[in-house]
């Protein structure tokens, strides 16, 4: 594929890495490229950030047809530039695409794409420990006709922003909410595809939280209500009598990158993971007699986010004594290790620019 490079005429100034915070600043340059089903996907190029013009009638405004991807490139300690795991995006992508039928884009394709884009924009990878480019490739349907129908035009873009270190004074555990009203998904739906309305839907339910004083919401499953999903934008997982537990992946819930190298990381070193159904039921159990050592979330923002604090139905219970746990840290340190390059990559991870 051949990719044309128009370079920003004004380039802009990058920003302080000690106040980054999260996409709120972003680089000089996009990706962009179209599909229709007479040229397939062409026109790749990588032109200044701008706004996108849409006709009124865009596919994507009126019946949602958007996916999306998050991933990161890093700056490592020798000063190049790696991107973690990238091809697990792709591929994570077209299934999204399949769901919504939005046209894929071939592997080689959409890593050609990354790769020249988060070249041409390496120097806005922040060298400060903890920060790190964060990258956004999105793809939307694009039809100018009113009528729910299969997809014949649609638009990839990349977008990059850099941002600051989720943990600015320490990882500190989080306080969640367990919701019992609202479900993010259910089986059959698209809760496994990375789609823009499954984050719009969950609002109301993190809105209630928030407003008392949980930071996330922990989902529970669509049809029974009593099997947990996922917390928040992550996946989760919990330490309950020395193995480690995480909800199996049925189809409501969103195949975590994360999650992925979490479990694979822990297999290699001989723990017990354990992908399954977990209950609600089973859960406060394990709080009751004190089985669940630790419970964490894991995602490309935070990597892993240790959680201290679960509320369902008004009764609160405290995990580690509100603590990190060492898996969970070890997870932590682990892997932003290797996406720092300050670890050895033994799994080949990593991706260098």
């Amino acid at each position: 594929m051949k990719i044309e490079i128009v370079k920003t005429t004004s380039p802009k100034e990058k920003p302080n890495a000690d106040t980054l915070g999260f996409g709120q600043v972003f680089s000089d340059h996009m990706f962009r490229m179209e599909y229709t089903p007479e040229e397939g996907w062409h026109n790749a190029r990588i032109v200044p950030f701008e706004n996108i013009s849409l006709h009124p009638a865009s596919t994507v405004l009126h019946y949602g047809a958007e996916i999306f991807e998050g991933l990161k490139a890093y700056r490592r300690a020798d000063g190049k530039v790696q991107m973690f795991r990238p091809i697990e995006n792709v591929r994570r992508l077209n299934n999204s695409a399949e769901r919504l039928c939005l046209p894929q884009i071939p592997e080689d394709m959409a890593m050609q794409a990354l790769t020249e884009f988060v070249r041409l924009e390496q120097d806005w990878t922040p060298h400060k420990k903890g920060t790190s480019l964060y990258l956004r490739p999105f793809l939307f349907g694009d039809d100018r006709t009113l009528g729910v129908h299969t997809i014949k035009r649609a638009q990839f873009i990349i977008i990059a922003s850099p941002v600051g270190s989720y943990y600015k004074e320490g990882i500190n555990p989080v306080r969640i909410m367990i919701e019992s009203t609202d479900v993010r998904a259910v089986r059959g739906g698209t809760g496994y595809a990375k789609c823009g309305g499954n984050y719009a839907a969950s609002t109301r339910a993190g809105k209630k939280a928030e407003e008392q004083g949980y930071s996330q919401v922990l989902w529970l499953d669509g049809v029974e209500r009593k099997y947990i999903e996922e917390v928040g934008a992550m996946n989760v997982m919990f330490k309950i009598a020395g193995k480690v537990v995480t909800p199996k992946l049925t189809g409501s819930i969103l195949p975590g990158i994360t999650r992925k190298s979490c479990i694979e990381l822990l297999q290699s070193e001989g723990y017990t993971v354990e992908e399954r159904l977990l209950s609600v039921d089973e859960l406060g159990q394990a709080l009751a007699d004190g089985t669940l050592e630790e419970a964490w979330g894991c995602g490309t923002a935070a990597v892993v986010s240790p959680i201290g604090e679960l509320n369902y139905l008004g009764k609160k219970y405290i995990i580690n004594d509100n603590k990190i746990g060492p898996v969970t840290q070890h997870l932590y340190d682990t892997l932003t290790g290797i996406q720092w390059g300050e670890v050895e990559d033994t799994f080949g991870w990593t991706y260098q620019i």
